[in-house]
Formats: structure tokens, C-alpha cells, sequence
């Protein structure tokens, strides 16, 4: 595989930048590698609390992506908001944690707050579809009384499901049906998008691998959303098996999606304007500009090279984080001097399971 460069017709396309090293740091890195959008979380993703001021450097951060044209800025809600969700309580964490983050993106420049479209807990598509529809309402009216939050240009982008424990959001019918009765509780057009990604439209069952099921997906979401209300693209790759489920980034062009499927969203005619971002492994590691790269070749028509095995032995944790306080310098992992013990592993046994984030309600 050789560089390829970019072309008029090109999308953008970026990445989700990891915070953890602080913003001057990461801005300067989205010009490293290219980076035309990103994609960021303002906070920690996995915890209801919020800080309550931004970070250091935010207004730096800023101007340089600005000087960069890295456009549009979107902002990742926390993995914990479940507007579909039974619980009164879960309910109305999830209204204000989802609160806190558009206003933050406000300050981010932001011009998109993605947020996952949640999961009804065995109740009903239909109550769930409501209390999505509700939520959104809801957010959007508290972030225009809210002088401080207002933004009237920021949307809100659903994003569809892979289809496990009950989520919603997984076809493009119920994608539909929520923006049906958001607007009928008076949210406009323009303030509630969706965003397509496609590991997750591969797990819940989309031939993303095939140009010919991906014109068709792309046709219905036409017809019943409007192509205009696609704000943006969650490129990944997927380690899941088609309509299982479940949901397992991978690199471009590495995983069972393939680079034919991508290089045909990639390269698709009416996604010219929508921006594409990834959310592929190993973003600290380097792997960002080497995703990034590959996307460049499917653009240009140029092969992809195997990647090594290193490649799918890598974590997301940093990408999962929310921004340091302040600009910190990387350091590698040192080896702790503590004895480890050994634990002894038999066929069928599992080792000690990984402290969990809150169960969703």
C-alpha cells in the first residue's frame, strides 16, 4: 500500500481523539495524522458525574483545529445515558448527564452530540421509541432555556444499534418511528440526526460488505429519514459475525466487513458531504494514523497491506477516557516490582472478571 492523497471529492475523514494527554496535545496530534473531523468525549464516558469547568487549553484546542480545518467537531455522549430506558431514576441521570455534555460541546465548538439510542429493558419497542422521542424533546428544550447551553445549531445524532439486550435503534424503521414522534412533540427537523455506524448496522443484520445491500440501506434511509439528516459515519470494521448482535471494532479493511463494503461507503457519491470517523483500536498506539492511511488508499482504489499480529492485540482504554485536566507527558508502562501471583489455568476455568461500569436501566 502506498500514500495515498486526498481528493476534492474526498469526505472528511477522521478519528475519535483520545483526551487523555490533554487538548493542546491532541489537537496537535489530528494535525499529525491528517485528521479532517474528530470526534471527542468531554468528559468521562463511563461516569455520571461532570466536571464543572473545561478543561485547561480547551480555547487552544480550538483555534488550532480551526487553523487545521478539522470540521465538524463531534462530541461522544457518555455510554451511560439510556433515554429508552423503564427506571425513573436511571431516567433522569440520563437527561442530565446528556444535558451536560451538550453544553459542553457547546464549548467544544461542536456542532454534533452523538449518543447512543439506548435500550427499552424488556419492556416494549413501542414505550421505548416514546421515551426516546421524550428524551430527546426533553434535552433539546433545556439546552434553549438554558442561556448559558444555548445552542441552537448543535443536533443531537441517534445512533444505531447492533441489536443486543434489547436496544433500539436497530433498523432504520425504528430509526424512523422515533424521529416521527419527536417531531410530533415539537423537536425540529434540524435539531435530531442519526448517525450510521457501521459496525453495528453489520451486527444487527446489513450486508455491509456488499455495495449492492449498502445502495439499498442507504435508499431506505432516504425514503424514510432523509439522506440530509445523516450527520455522520462511525467507520469501523467488525470482529462480530454478521447479525449477531454484538458490537467489535476493528481496523480498516482488517475485520469481516472487509475493505470492499468500506471503500463503497468511502467512496459513495451521496456521502460526499457527510463526515466519516473511526473508532478502530489502538489509537494511542499509533494506529490512528495507520487506519487513517488505510481509508486514504480505499479512496484512491489502492490495496491494503496485511497488519501484523501486534495489531489485534491492542487496547481502546485511552480512547474510552476523558481529557486531562491539563497537557501530560506520555509515559510507558513500567513493569511493577510487586510478586505476582500465578494463577494456575485449567481447560474451562476463567480468570478474575474486570471491574464492570453501572449496569444500565
Amino acid at each position: 500500500m502506498t500514500p495515498a492523497s486526498a481528493t476534492i471529492d474526498a469526505p472528511r475523514v477522521g478519528i475519535h481523539l483520545p483526551l487523555p494527554f490533554g487538548l493542546r496535545r491532541a489537537a496537535k496530534r489530528a494535525g499529525e495524522i491528517g485528521a479532517k473531523t474528530v470526534q471527542v468525549f468531554v468528559d468521562n464516558p463511563t461516569a455520571w458525574a461532570r466536571r464543572k469547568s473545561p478543561p485547561r487549553g480547551l480555547a487552544e484546542f480550538r483555534a488550532s483545529l480551526a487553523e487545521l480545518d478539522v470540521a465538524p467537531i463531534a462530541v461522544h455522549a457518555s455510554y451511560l445515558a439510556n433515554l429508552a430506558g423503564p427506571d425513573p431514576t436511571f431516567r433522569d441521570a440520563s437527561l442530565d448527564v446528556l444535558t451536560a455534555d451538550m453544553a459542553a460541546a457547546r464549548e467544544y465548538g461542536a456542532s454534533i452530540v452523538n449518543v447512543h439510542t439506548g435500550s427499552h429493558r424488556d419492556t416494549s419497542i413501542e414505550e421505548g421509541i416514546q421515551r426516546i422521542a421524550a428524551g430527546v424533546a426533553e434535552v433539546l428544550r433545556r439546552g434553549t432555556e438554558d442561556t448559558a447551553a444555548r445552542s441552537p445549531d448543535l443536533v443531537l445524532a441517534l445512533e444505531n444499534a447492533a441489536g443486543g439486550g434489547w436496544a433500539l435503534g436497530t433498523t432504520i424503521e425504528e430509526l424512523a418511528a422515533i424521529a416521527e414522534r419527536a417531531a410530533a412533540m415539537g423537536v425540529p427537523d434540524g435539531r435530531l440526526g442519526f448517525c450510521l455506524d457501521v459496525a453495528h448496522a453489520w451486527g444487527a443484520g446489513v450486508a455491509m460488505d456488499d455495495p449492492d445491500a449498502i445502495d439499498a440501506w442507504l435508499g431506505a434511509f432516504d425514503r424514510e429519514l432523509g439522506l440530509r439528516r445523516l450527520e455522520m459515519v462511525h467507520l469501523n470494521d467488525s470482529r462480530s459475525e454478521r447479525g449477531s448482535r454484538t458490537d467489535r471494532h476493528e481496523h480498516v479493511g482488517a475485520g469481516r466487513i472487509g475493505a470492499r463494503g468500506l471503500a463503497h461507503l468511502l467512496t459513495h457519491p451521496r456521502l460526499r458531504s457527510v463526515p466519516f470517523v473511526l473508532e478502530t483500536p489502538g489509537m494511542e498506539a499509533g494506529y490512528d494514523a495507520i487506519n487513517l492511511e488505510r481509508c486514504r488508499a480505499l479512496i484512491a482504489g489502492v490495496a491494503l497491506d496485511p497488519l501484523p499480529l501486534a495489531a489485534f492485540q491492542l487496547s481502546r482504554r485511552a480512547a474510552a477516557s476523558g481529557p486531562a485536566e491539563d497537557d501530560v507527558e506520555a509515559k510507558p508502562r513500567r513493569r511493577t516490582s510487586r510478586k505476582r501471583t500465578t494463577v494456575k489455568r485449567t481447560a474451562g476455568s476463567n480468570p478474575t472478571p474486570r471491574r464492570r461500569a453501572p449496569t444500565k436501566a
